[in-house]
């Protein structure tokens, strides 16, 4: 059986978990959620929701982690996909160990991800969008080895699941499954132990919801963030798959 390693590189308050359902759907497949999230939040000292449950339950050693993102593939199976926030890829992490897996970018308008974002924390910044980070994916996989991963933007997916997903499996050469564009509402077995936090909308779905642009006005220093991010997303959006 072929082997590929998908790691969905995607900021937070994406469509990341329902990719993550997507995929978990399929009968090839076995699903992480967040490997690095323990690392990250006992790096930072970020106090998100349940943070030291999580800290407690994890692998704090990105190292580690990695070497096993790397290795054999859970429970047999054909594709391993790595569910990855980018933001969770903090500076002192070498990017080397990438260039093992398959490597995807999912993005989002980051206004509308601003916007989602402050209704879950406080402490945000330009770096907890994601998108800068997932420019620094880009330059480093274009540098070593002078190609563009496939990018895909959660409106485009919203808006045309069925085409999105054959488009994307195809690229990365996986048969498309019917099955990823449905699934049972409720928890997932692939769940990390955060998800009572911030999974409640994905837990009442059963597929992937129709695209609804987010209404409201972003404040001022938020609106900074966003006129930061704009340049960033506006190239990866460039280049997405259409």
């Amino acid at each position: 059986m072929s082997e590929t390693r998908i790691a969905m590189w995607s900021g937070p308050r994406n469509i990341s978990t329902a990719m993550m359902y997507s995929f978990d759907n399929r009968q090839d497949s076995f699903c992480s959620d967040e490997p690095l999230y323990a690392h990250y939040l006992a790096k930072t000292g970020v106090t998100h929701p349940g943070a030291q449950a999580v800290i407690d339950d994890g692998e704090t050693d990105w190292q580690k982690v990695v070497d096993s993102l790397c290795g054999n593939i859970p429970n047999g199976a054909g594709v391993w996909y790595q569910k990855h926030m980018t933001h969770h890829l903090l500076p002192n992490i070498d990017l080397k160990w990438i260039s093992e897996l398959t490597n995807c970018l999912l993005i989002r308008d980051p206004r509308e991800v601003l916007l989602s974002l402050a209704k879950k924390t406080d402490q945000i910044d330009v770096m907890a969008t994601g998108i800068p980070q997932q420019s620094r994916i880009l330059d480093y996989l274009i540098e070593t080895t002078g190609e563009i991963p496939p990018i895909i933007d959660s409106r485009d997916i919203l808006q045309n699941p069925k085409g999105m997903l054959s488009k994307l499996c195809d690229v990365l050469d996986i048969p498309f499954d019917p099955a990823m564009l449905s699934w049972q509402s409720g928890p997932r077995e692939c769940d990390g132990i955060w998800a009572e936090h911030w999974y409640d909308a994905v837990w009442e779905s059963t597929g992937f919801a129709p695209y609804k642009p987010r209404i409201g006005e972003l404040p001022p220093d938020y609106q900074e963030f966003c006129d930061e991010c704009q340049t960033f997303y506006e190239r990866l959006h460039s280049l997405r798959l259409k």
